[in-house]
């Protein structure tokens, strides 16, 4: 063990360690704050200001927001809330639109590193614990897990370890042996930020909100981001190597382009394509999936998992409500039962979330195959229905 490792075991250990300070893992601690249960967060970035990238998040009523509510945090929310984003419009590859949907809808928008500063400043800055990346979790002699970091330091004495470490959790493989599985989807995400050529067209089409275009197996999404600026995510098809096997290096950004343009979205119309040729900042996301089978473990005394690292599943809106309303159903549970019976509070909380989490991971599978359709119809009938 290192000397930090042998000095913080001396220190007096929290009850709770929370891996990850995504939004489910700062909605935890926040909660747990309010409650009085003491924690500590262990985040692999370097800085609150690192990792700024992650786009922008609906909250829905019962679930995100609800968790911001009970940690006392609504009324910030709102500041920075973006209510007019909700607008939400269908086209096909033509360019035609279809559909305009979502004008009202209780599900403002919220970009992912805005929240994020809204989680860390309500809560005490030395309980975040930076640049802090999980290597391994094992039970130890006391049948404790004990936490091993890259940076050589190594944690123990915690009544409970939370992973809310995301898709690649490395405390997720302490309750269940499942492993995110590929979809055989993939996207690439770029953006047109306020300099580009193409930006003043880009507002005026998409204006607030999002835009989205199906067809021939693929789908162009174009969001309007805190800032102003728009998110693309381009939805495509591809082997789960295609990133890295040498056939795209998102570097090039000649070469990306003339890549979609030439082997995915020939046929579509020019103003789509210009979302191709005017887009910077090319980024890879190959997208993973649990599934339904894999909700079903038992409880193991000492550590459970959150978010993604519990139910990760393909992005439909859904994903951060789930992650926050498992932080909010878990500090209820471990107040309740207190932290003497962790055990139970835990297997309570684990109870709970099974069956939420089933049923949204059917909904994404669905969603999933609507939008890599030929054409919008299937998609409009789903949300629709």
């Amino acid at each position: 063990m290192t000397f930090r490792s042998i000095l913080r075991n001396r220190m007096t250990v929290p009850a709770i360690a929370i891996i990850g300070g995504g939004p489910c893992g700062l909605t935890l601690a926040n909660l747990l704050e309010r409650k009085g249960i003491t924690y500590v967060v262990y985040e692999r970035d370097e800085s609150p200001s690192s990792n700024r990238e992650g786009g922008s998040l609906d909250l829905h009523p019962n679930t995100g927001q609800l968790a911001l509510r009970e940690a006392g945090l609504f009324d910030e929310f709102k500041k920075c809330a973006r209510y007019e984003d909700t607008v939400f419009s269908i086209a096909d590859k033509s360019g035609s639109k279809i559909l305009e949907l979502g004008q009202g809808r209780d599900a403002p928008e919220i970009d992912r590193s805005e929240l994020r500063r809204l989680l860390l400043d309500a809560i005490p800055k030395e309980k975040v614990v930076w640049g802090h990346k999980l290597s391994t979790v094992e039970l130890g002699k006391d049948n404790r897990p004990v936490l091993r970091f890259t940076n050589g330091t190594v944690l123990s004495g915690f009544k409970l370890i939370v992973g809310a470490d995301g898709a690649w959790s490395k405390v997720r493989r302490l309750v269940t042996q499942s492993t995110p599985r590929y979809t055989k989807k993939s996207y690439v995400v770029s953006a047109i930020e306020h300099d580009n050529p193409l930006y003043k067209r880009t507002a005026s089409r998409v204006g607030a909100g999002s835009s989205l275009a199906i067809g021939s197996g693929k789908f162009i999404m174009t969001q309007r981001q805190g800032n102003g600026s728009y998110r693309n995510s381009f939805g495509l098809q591809v082997p789960e190597d295609f990133f890295r096997n040498g056939i795209i290096d998102l570097r090039d950004l000649e070469a990306t382009r003339r890549l979609l343009l030439s082997d995915f979205f020939a046929d579509w119309s020019d103003e789509h394509k210009d979302l191709v040729r005017y887009s910077t900042g090319f980024q890879a996301w190959p997208l993973y999936t649990l599934t339904t089978e894999d909700m079903d473990w038992k409880t193991v005394p000492g550590v459970t998992v959150a978010g993604d690292a519990a139910h990760l599943a393909y992005p439909g809106g859904e994903g951060v409500n789930l992650a926050m309303a498992d932080a909010l159903k878990l500090a209820s549970s471990i107040a309740e039962h207190g932290v003497e019976n962790m055990n139970e509070a835990v297997r309570e909380y684990e109870t709970d979330m099974f069956p939420r989490v089933i049923a949204a991971i059917g909904e994404s599978e669905a969603m999933s195959s609507v939008m890599y359709s030929e054409d919008p119809q299937a998609f409009i009938q789903l949300i629709c229905s």
